[in-house]
């Protein structure tokens, strides 16, 4: 078999992913197979942290009329429910796990402190990031880019429901152009909806790689890591 391409990544999971076709909530078999596909990962030998978003659940904008802030931080805890459930598929198939969270709350999971995460990468441990930032006005997007540079992860791997970045939506239009490859200014210039602007700035100044791909197919996190062109490559 050949060598993996990357040694440390971050996988990046949309809330709406863990809800599966069931667009809310949480989907158990869902769950259980991005899991599996973590755990391929780990037996490669690369080292594996996930941030989890919470849409499944709420979006800081859910909260029409609401404090902004206060809502942002019910999008937070909304993230921890689903970095739980992740911890508890992976530790069901005999994977170490750790959740970290940007807001402490001592009695479910680590605070997140920088130096712990590594180590526990280091000894072949999945770390789950939840509760975003820590701060409201920030998305879990600018979550993923930020720990990617504190961690020195080498790519972001952006897991969607759809396969790959298009120019609209490809499920409102059938003539939706896919992108194989762009720039963070191509992204940045056209608008388009992959991670927020803070998030793509971040990226492009850290230069950290990201690759967009679809979950429907349980090899593709797989076929990335070894190489293998699918989804949407973004870089400098």
């Amino acid at each position: 078999m050949s060598k993996p391409l990357y040694k440390r990544v971050l996988l990046k999971l949309s809330g709406e992913a863990l809800a599966g076709d069931k667009g809310f909530g949480l989907d158990t078999d869902t769950v259980n197979s991005i899991a599996i596909q973590i755990k391929e990962l780990m037996e490669l030998q690369v080292e594996v942290a996930v941030v989890v978003g919470g849409g499944n659940f709420w979006r800081g904008r859910t909260g029409e009329g609401m404090d902004r802030t206060t809502a942002d931080y019910m999008g937070m805890l909304a993230t921890v429910i689903n970095g739980l459930a992740l911890q508890d598929a992976l530790e069901n198939i005999g994977v170490l796990t750790r959740v970290q969270t940007a807001i402490e709350m001592r009695q479910i999971a680590e605070p997140y402190i920088r130096r712990r995460a590594v180590r526990h990468l280091e000894k072949n441990r999945i770390v789950i990031f939840a509760a975003g930032t820590g701060n409201p006005y920030f998305s879990t997007d600018t979550t993923a880019a930020l720990r990617a540079a504190e961690i020195e992860a080498e790519v972001i791997l952006l897991a969607k429901k759809v396969d790959a970045v298009y120019d609209k939506d490809p499920n409102e239009f059938d003539d939706a152009k896919k992108f194989d490859e762009l720039s963070y200014i191509d992204v940045l210039k056209l608008g388009l909806k992959v991670m927020d602007s803070t998030a793509t700035s971040l990226c492009m100044d850290n230069k950290i790689p990201i690759k967009v791909f679809g979950l429907d197919n349980p090899e593709n996190i797989k076929k990335i890591i070894f190489g293998e062109q699918i989804g949407t490559y973004i870089h400098n």
